[in-house]
């Protein structure tokens, strides 16, 4: 755990900025000394905020299609729909993390989401998908602690920060409580959210293949702006004259001691100088051209664009008289890579919605849930007229309304049911004959006839 912890920390510090500048010289650093701590021209921070972005699950569906409405009452009073966005970024950056699904109380079931470096999961020898043990480890004030998951037990202990022996836990439990007790729910109640896995290695962080392009674009520009404070001005020199000097005078005497050179500075400041001496003129040292640098930095993220699949626009910034298949286009790599990802992430979380029916006693929902799928929020963005054009075209397939309804972005399983309830009390109205229910009271005919003009 310490050395996953070690490696999801350096990614950490890539997304947070803390980059150190890398592949300087050694005499760069001796001149530049820390001029350029905290510097970075951040791009592992866009990679993964650009894919969770359109990472939003809406609800849980059962196995026979149906929506979970239990499941999503449970996934919103842990205040999921919030903290899921927390959580799929931590896995973005650090390649994993992990849900809690438990009772703290022994009557409510509650959802928290850890972060890599304070859980772990043990999976049994041969079997990927099966959890053998869970550990959380956490540390409040000076003591440490660790509960381990086990199908059949849960143990809990507790030592110093600095060190010491794991003892039975004591601290925080009441009189009737025990350190070690059976599981009740039966299964290992931590679950791992991987990002990106392999099936022969561990799962790693969206940033990891752009670290280098990202210390070779910090070291590039700390050479562009070193350039800029002393090469990227015009220089003068003065040919065929001697320094300029000042005489040395004794205040005693008066007598002229010696001589010094001026401060160039004051010639600097006064934006003058005298040229006394037959033959002196002036030259002049082009500025350095620092456009080669800026070419270099912008093929580095150009290849970062590819790599990560993620749209120039997001990169680059700059978006003009662009048509909307280009945008299609454009997003197309990120689209799939999030697809991609709601594959994987979305297996967790029906495992984590399965523990939670499991800890609510209903096992049938929890096998419903095991085979059903997770409700996302579309990944690739479109304009409201696309949406609208797209959906009256299906809409004359004879698509359903529920499944046309589905397909607007943002709209959540509940707002649907609120609209079915809607179409419901509409037809109800036209088949009680309540019309005025739908378009209002009619008017008064005996008014409209007092209103006409007497005939002559």
């Amino acid at each position: 755990m310490e050395a996953r912890k070690i490696t999801s920390q350096v990614w950490g510090s890539y997304f947070d900025g803390d980059q150190p500048l890398k592949f300087a010289s050694p005499e760069f650093r001796a001149q530049t000394g820390g001029l350029f701590e905290g510097f970075s021209d951040n791009w592992c921070s866009t990679i993964p905020t650009a894919m969770v972005e359109r990472m939003s699950p809406l609800g849980f569906r059962l196995e026979d299609g149906t929506l979970d409405k239990a499941a999503g009452r449970a996934w919103k009073s842990s205040e999921c729909d919030v903290e899921i966005g927390l959580s799929m970024l931590e896995s973005l950056v650090s390649g994993r993390c992990y849900a809690l699904v438990w009772k703290p109380d022994g009557i409510n079931t509650e959802i928290t989401f850890e972060p890599e470096g304070q859980a772990i999961v043990e999976y049994v020898p041969g079997r990927r998908r099966v959890r053998a043990a869970g550990l959380k480890v956490w540390r409040d004030g000076e003591l440490e602690f660790a509960t381990l998951f086990l199908p059949k037990m849960v143990y809990r202990w507790e030592r110093r920060v600095n060190g010491g022996e794991w003892l039975a836990r004591s601290f925080g439990l009441l009189k009737s409580e025990t350190a070690h007790f059976k599981n009740p729910l039966g299964v290992v109640p931590l679950v791992e959210i991987p990002n990106r896995t392999r099936l022969v290695s561990a799962p790693v962080s969206e940033i990891k293949n752009v670290i280098p392009l990202q210390n070779a674009v910090n070291t590039l520009w700390a050479h562009v702006l070193t350039a800029a404070d002393s090469v990227a001005l015009p220089a003068r020199a003065v040919l065929g004259m001697d320094r300029p000097v000042r005489e040395i005078v004794d205040p005693e005497t008066g007598e002229v001691v010696g001589e010094e050179d001026m401060p160039i500075g004051r010639f600097r400041s006064d934006r003058l100088l005298w040229l006394e001496k037959p033959g002196a003129q002036i030259a002049e040292f082009s500025g350095a051209n620092l456009g080669g640098f800026l070419d270099v930095i912008g093929t580095l993220v150009e290849h970062i664009a590819a790599q990560t699949r993620t749209p120039s626009r997001y990169l680059v910034g700059r978006l003009a008289n662009i048509a909307a298949d280009t945008l299609d286009a454009d997003e197309a790599g990120l689209v799939a890579k999030v697809r991609e990802r709601h594959r994987y992430t979305g297996a967790a979380l029906r495992e984590i919605m399965r523990i939670e029916a499991l800890a609510a006693g209903e096992p049938a929902r929890a096998e419903a849930l095991r085979l059903g799928e997770v409700v996302w929020r579309d990944p690739q963005f479109r304009s409201d007229a696309q949406y609208a054009d797209a959906l009256t075209k299906l809409k004359a397939i004879n698509v359903p309304d529920e499944a046309l309804w589905e397909r607007i972005p943002g709209v959540t399983p509940d707002e649907i049911e609120r609209w079915k309830r809607m179409r419901t009390d509409a037809a109800g109205a036209i088949l009680g004959g309540d019309v005025a229910a739908l378009f209002g009271p009619k008017p008064d005919q005996a008014e409209d006839d007092d209103e006409l003009p007497e005939a002559a």
